[in-house]
């Protein structure tokens, strides 16, 4: 698919901030989860442009990021031109984020409309998944916030849930109410959703037009929108400056707590299986690389006597397993995680330890 003659008020917005901590001790505050390589086929920052090119072209995309990583991102997407990339001074989560990219395009086009798209995802089906964005932005062009939830492949406690009405089924080509938006449940709330039929994991993309999506922030997050309303509102010489500023007084909330899920005026589409995942975790990863018979993935050398369900990854060392099944272990320099692959979504409070116990070396 071309962008040549795509809609001129279409513009994509990669979120490129975070820490990335479920992938320690590989992802660290200097080079995060985005600017890895995991799969062998360039970083998923790369790649998520890659595939947004043929739909948005490179002028129309922007990437908001932090400011320790805002080179690093020049350098991987040179055709993305500096202004388009907007440096976070602080964390504030996605709600400040996207807030921002929405009052930037307002600035200059006020029938923009944006598509939302975290950095660190995989997609199998690049041809269904762009049909299904060309869907989605179609119906942003309207009034409603639209959201894009994933069928689910197993009870997945690491996700949040997207409720839809009875009879909705994935691929529709028109959008459905959203009922309810659900946070990351429990294995025995996710086994239930799943046998439901009607709830869906949030996939974290969304498109909507950003006079909509300012509109929303202005009713429910009213403080965070006038920082930056004020912000976008500056003169493009003293842009940095008033970020650096006044960014730290945004609200700390994510857009599903602070907008989505506070708003009437969400629909969403329950998308057809496009091979998505979200790279969020350690088995996430284990599942999308090649494994031997026993289901066991070494991406270092490896040898595995009645051991099955493991991820080895250690440069420089031949690791043997013994009786082990469903293991994590990777290695860096500096540091060793071993852990269940059914845990490694709370490799994060890992983390939150190691800060807690003061070793910055290790983050």
């Amino acid at each position: 698919m071309s962008p040549k003659g795509t809609d001129a008020r279409r513009h994509a917005v990669v979120l490129a901030g975070g820490h990335g901590v479920r992938f320690w001790p590989r992802s660290r505050v200097a080079r995060p989860k985005q600017m890895l390589d995991p799969l062998g086929d360039g970083t998923l920052l790369r790649q998520t442009v890659n595939r947004l090119r043929g739909i948005f072209p490179p002028e129309r995309i922007w990437v908001l990021t932090s400011e320790h990583l805002r080179e690093g991102v020049a350098r991987e997407l040179p055709e993305v031109g500096p202004e388009r990339i907007i440096a976070e001074p602080a964390r504030r989560n996605t709600a400040p984020s996207i807030g921002l990219a929405a009052a930037l395009l307002l600035r200059d086009d006020p029938d923009a409309v944006m598509g939302v798209f975290p950095a660190d995802h995989y997609v199998e089906n690049e041809r269904t998944y762009a049909g299904l964005l060309e869907r989605a932005l179609a119906a942003a062009s309207g009034e409603d916030l639209v959201v894009l939830g994933v069928k689910p492949r197993w009870p997945e406690t690491g996700y949040g849930y997207i409720e839809f009405p009875k009879g909705t089924r994935p691929g529709q080509q028109v959008p459905s109410r959203v009922v309810s938006f659900r946070e990351k449940p429990s294995l025995e709330k996710a086994r239930r959703f799943v046998s439901d039929g009607c709830f869906y994991w949030n996939s974290g993309q969304f498109c909507w037009k950003a006079s909509v999506f300012a509109e929303q922030m202005a009713e429910h997050l009213p403080g965070t929108w006038k920082v930056l309303a004020d912000i976008a509102g500056s003169a493009p010489s003293g842009f940095r400056t008033r970020l650096e500023e006044s960014y730290g007084a945004c609200q700390d909330i994510s857009v599903d707590s602070g907008i989505l899920e506070r708003s009437s005026r969400v629909s969403g589409f329950a998308a057809p299986d496009f091979g998505w995942t979200d790279l969020g975790s350690w088995d996430a990863l284990h599942a999308l690389l090649p494994k031997d018979s026993d289901g066991n993935c070494a991406r270092t050398p490896g040898t595995f006597v009645k051991a099955t369900g493991n991820y080895v990854d250690a440069p420089g060392k031949h690791v043997a397993l013994l009786g082990v099944d469903d293991l994590i272990v990777v290695e860096t320099t500096d540091a060793l995680l071993v852990c269940r692959r059914d845990g490694s979504q709370a490799v994060g409070a890992v983390v939150d330890a190691l800060r807690d116990g003061g070793r910055d070396d290790l983050l």
